[in-house]
């Protein structure tokens, strides 16, 4: 794409070839005249060149230089040159671009249908060159088929970028005056911008993909290309370059483009380095090795992912550059090329929005060059006035001027009070402001604003949870707040939505967003640390003092309601109690809420479910009785469980649970114990009330003898993919065990488990599952299948067998230490138990046999899988119900630690 000299670039000389008529075909299939040697070599040379300093930008010259001396010497050897066939490169390979094993993109031209003879010729080039390993793209056309294939814009694109070799140098011209005879400039811009716009969807439309393809993904190579593709007939220049000449490019924008290119095709090389094919995908396997290569090195201080995520984030920066710079340019075609010669009813209308901007069409336009060099505020004014008047987008003109301007915000531009004023209202104004804030992030305008942002633009974690980096993830949890005011979204955030709908001061919230994570990536606590700076950044834009300190709290403290119900026992009124006095004021609990809510959502979409959902919704409803002093909000466990009988009460009386005999109920509840009705739910006591009493025989569902009870559902108030899971029998020591034996073997993930053991020795488990394959409660086969290997597996006290199943690709690249802690709860009489550690498949069915084999009684436990890690929590006791002594207790951690080290075959995975 860009200039370059491959000249000073020495790869080992192509091997002297003898004639073609002294060599026999079978001679030539034994030695393949020395070529795949050499390509071997030249490939080589350059990985060396690359060691020792050598520019990428020559080096991926110097291999399509020494590929066009391959190519012209098998031209001739198989006698093309005596036919009236002409030899392109086309595709990248046109543009003179070879990283180590890209595609080799070549096309035979004839000015008429070919000849057997040249057929049988060009059938023995194909074969050598499949023989020698290069796997070319070849297309044999004459210039009717080329015609006929340029209507495909794909093959226009690739015929726009055709260098000829060698051969009949009158079709020399041929493939671009295909393309102009084909496509007008408005219809071939129009099909390339909507072929982007697909290829950034299949990309999830972001930079910031945690395995990005370098090539086709946002701010990928493509971004590139497209540029050249829609600007280069036009102007009828072969480099980018030229376009600098043209005036269409400034030397800047130059720089950046071929800097961020070059870092690029560095990656590329080290890809098709490691894996020996033109891979262009950045996965985990390859990104700590690339960083080591590209000179990436952990310092003394750094944590253990720090040189990976340095690299990554330097990859993100240049990302963000091209999709920015390509977007810019290619959009400034448009106004500047295609757009003048619009019909008049097509022109867009220019109308002004005060002295300093226009609207022109839908976009912002300043009204003359000097507006942000006269007028510094009118930087941040134009954002404020893009959502006064509903504008999405600003002219290239105007991005240009204000990426300049942007580099003059300095200290002094920040404490003008006039643009703390400025910036304030832009906040504070809601309408498009997560686009507002992206193209201020993206044009240079919010990282120079606040320094601090800037810092962690590009910035990732090293891990699957964190799905953003972190400038991203903050701009998508600003849009989530957005979709709270939403009526498309408000089925998927009813309460939430009703509660920031309240919420006068929606600038409190959006403030919070931006410096939750603003410290991440400086080591200390992050939460803290942008406590401090946030209340300063609000003090010093003149908001009271006790706005400045809800932001810094709600700052502090965006972890807190996220890890309590996820963490903690949230049916444990202490738990609630606890976190109450926490959060001091239904005020701080509501924006708490909200900021959790879309702080989850906008962290991995795919780890939010409905399960969360519940979970945050039962640990917001129970504190806000508390904070409103509800005279009936239980405080301790008795009277959690007082109030869970009398709810479950009320509604057997309800009219559509007469069917069942009062008596019966209450003698099934006498029998089933306060734990029981300390950790479910009203609605779920009637459900298991309901199965137990209709289990044969009825009336003797306590007796030793009952076959096992297993009844499934879905669950009321999670998604379709949660099931419920109901198991009532006899109790036993292998229970929680072969359950989850049974769970692992059928590919259900657990995501909670109460397993509850009543008065007259009987097991009441209940389990809420992630069904992967979103069949079972749709097939009655696999709800059988699930309900009889159940019974089976509790009527055989033998260990259970364990499924082996190999680890994911993508769980193998991460270093997770596998930490282990127990805590004593008074309230329960039992030790809880933390596990941190690597996800991995049959995790819980491992854990329930070493529990089986120490003698372990559970009686809760909480799962919980952020990305790679797995952070759950279980209620244990010995097989007596009594605590669990220090000594055993450090057997069990070392059972633990032993069987979870060995990880599950991953050599095929």
């Amino acid at each position: 794409m860009f200039s370059f000299d491959a000249a000073s670039i020495n790869l080992t000389p192509l091997p002297s070839f003898p004639a073609s008529d002294t060599v026999s075909s079978s001679d030539t299939e034994k030695s393949l005249l020395g070529i795949p040697k050499w390509l071997t070599q030249i490939n080589n040379d350059i990985s060396r060149a690359l060691e020792r300093g050598a520019n990428i930008r020559q080096l991926v010259g110097a291999r399509s230089d020494a590929i066009d001396d391959l190519l012209i010497v098998l031209f001739t050897w198989f006698e093309l040159d005596k036919t009236d066939l002409a030899l392109f490169a086309t595709g990248g390979y046109g543009r003179g671009e070879l990283s180590l094993y890209s595609d080799i993109d070549i096309l035979l031209l004839a000015p008429d249908k070919l000849q057997t003879d040249v057929s049988s010729k060009i059938d023995r080039l194909v074969a050598m060159l499949w023989d020698i390993g290069l796997e070319p793209a070849l297309s044999v056309r004459s210039v009717d088929d080329c015609l006929e294939a340029a209507t495909d814009h794909t093959v226009a694109s690739t015929l726009l970028e055709a260098r000829l070799l060698i051969g009949n140098e009158a079709l020399q011209s041929i493939p671009v005056d295909v393309v102009n005879k084909l496509w007008s400039q408005k219809d071939f811009y129009e099909v390339k911008i909507n072929e982007a716009k697909v290829r950034y969807i299949r990309h999830n439309a972001t930079e910031y993909n945690l395995e990005p393809n370098i090539k086709t993904a946002p701010g990928g190579l493509r971004d590139i290309h497209i540029v050249g593709w829609v600007t280069k007939r036009y102007f009828r220049v072969s480099k980018l370059y030229d376009l600098v000449q043209q005036g269409f490019v400034t030397e800047k924008e130059f720089d950046e483009l071929s800097f961020a290119e070059s870092y690029l095709w560095q990656i590329r090389h080290y890809l098709h380095e490691l894996t020996g094919r033109n891979e262009n995908k950045l996965l985990f396997d390859y990104q700590r090795d690339i960083a080591q290569r590209m000179g990436y090195e952990s310092q003394p201080d750094d944590q253990p992912n720090a040189a990976v995520e340095r690299f990554m984030r330097d990859y993100y920066r240049c990302a963000m550059q091209i999709s920015t710079l390509s977007e810019m340019l290619i959009n400034h075609y448009y106004e500047t090329i295609i757009e003048p010669h619009l019909p008049d009813d097509e022109q867009p209308t220019k109308r002004p929005l005060n002295a300093l901007f226009n609207q022109v069409g839908e976009q912002i336009a300043v009204s003359h060059h000097r507006v942000f060099s006269q007028h510094p505020e009118a930087i941040l004014e134009m954002f404020l006035l893009m959502g006064q008047y509903g504008i999405k987008s600003i002219r290239t003109r105007t991005l240009r001027a204000l990426k300049i301007a942007a580099r003059g915000i300095d200290q002094t531009y920040r404490d003008n009070p006039e643009h703390q004023a400025l910036f304030l209202e832009n906040i504070k104004e809601q309408n498009y402001l997560f686009h507002r804030l992206r193209a201020m992030n993206r044009y240079g305008v919010l990282g120079n604003y606040i320094p601090a942002f800037a810092q962690v633009t590009g910035l990732m974690q090293y891990d699957l949870f964190h799905r953003y980096t972190v400038d991203a993830h903050t701009l998508f949890l600003i849009r989530i707040l957005h979709r709270f005011t939403d009526a498309r979204f408000y089925e998927d955030f009813p309460l939430v939505s009703a509660i920031f709908q309240r919420i006068e001061r929606k600038e409190i919230l959006v403030l919070a967003a931006m410096f939750h994570d603003i410290a991440k990536g400086r080591g200390g606590n992050h939460s803290q640390l942008g406590e401090t700076e946030s209340i300063e950044f609000c003090l010093a834009h003149g908001m009271s003092k006790a706005d400045a300190h809800l932001v810094g709290w709600l700052t502090r403290y965006h972890l807190l309601m996220s890890m309590t119900a996820q963490k903690k026992d949230i049916s444990d009124p202490e738990v609630v109690t606890i976190f109450a006095d926490l959060v001091g004021n239904v005020t701080h609990l509501n924006h708490l809420y909200v900021l959790t809510v879309a702080d989850m959502n906008a962290t991995n979409p795919q780890l939010w479910n409905s399960w969360r959902a519940t979970l945050m919704k039962q640990l917001y409803s129970q504190t806000r009785r508390i904070l409103r002093a509800d005279i009936d909000a239980p405080t301790n466990r008795q009277d959690m469980i007082r109030a869970t009988r009398k709810q479950a009460l009320t509604m057997l009386d309800n009219a559509n649970n007469q069917h069942m005999n009062r008596d019966e109920v209450l003698r099934l509840w006498d029998e089933l114990g306060d734990e029981y009705f300390l950790r479910e739910i009203a609605e779920d006591i009637l459900w298991h009330t309901e199965a137990i009493l209709n289990h044969p025989p009825i009336g003797y569902a306590s007796n030793a003898d009952s076959m096992p009870l297993v009844v499934l559902r879905e669950h009321r108030e999670l998604a379709l993919d949660a099931v419920q899971v109901f198991v009532y029998t006899q109790d036993q020591a292998n229970l929680f065990a072969v359950t989850m034996a049974v769970f692992d073997q059928m590919s259900l993930d657990v995501l909670d488990a109460r397993i509850i053991t009543a008065t007259r020795d009987f097991a009441l488990d209940s389990y809420v599952l992630l069904d992967r394959s979103g069949t079972l409660l749709k097939d009655e086969d696999s709800q059988q299948e699930l309900k009889q290997r159940l019974v089976d597996a509790f009527k055989n006290p033998t260990t259970p067998k364990l499924a082996q199943k190999r680890i994911p690709r993508q769980l193998r690249h991460f270093d997770v230490p596998t930490i282990i802690d127990f805590e004593f709860n008074e309230a329960s009489g039992q030790h809880v138990m933390s596990l941190q550690t690597l996800d991995q498949p049959g995790l819980l069915a491992r854990v329930g046999q070493i529990f089986l084999q120490q003698g372990i009684e559970v009686h809760a436990a909480r799962i919980t899988t952020l990305g790679e890690r797995a952070e759950d929590m279980f209620y244990l006791s010995d097989q007596n119900d009594a605590p669990l002594s220090i000594d055993k207790l450090d057997t069990l951690k070392a059972a633990l630690i032993a069987s979870i080290s060995v990880l599950p075959d991953s050599s095929h995975a």
